[in-house]
């Protein structure tokens, strides 16, 4: 598994108007078969950062798999108006160093 973070700095665009563009886009990251997860994050020192986090099966998986697979253009066309404001786009490895205290 890999961990695609795609961290946004809105300048041009509205927060409401990102959060309507990522709900779209999101159905299309469920329908797709190498997603395995997502969360969309907003910072609350500043309302126009945001923090996308993708898992993907694989590095490749993303990028020939969903990239050259039918839900990659709808999923692009929600997100377009907000490409411009990506600070960062990249994939991490996951360490054995996790821990999520149960509810």
């Amino acid at each position: 598994m890999i961990v695609e973070y795609i961290r946004y700095q809105l300048a041009a665009s509205a927060p409401d108007a990102f959060l309507r563009g990522y709900e779209a886009a999101c159905a299309e990251l469920r329908a797709a078969p190498q997603c395995q997860g997502y969360e969309l994050t907003q910072c609350d020192e500043d309302a126009k950062a945001f923090v996308l986090r993708i898992l993907w099966e694989s590095a490749e998986a993303h990028m020939q798999g969903f990239r050259k697979g039918p839900h990659f253009p709808p999923f692009f066309a929600a997100i377009r108006p907000f490409v411009n404001e990506i600070a960062e786009m990249r994939h991490y490895s996951l360490t054995p160093l996790a821990w999520t205290r149960a509810a």
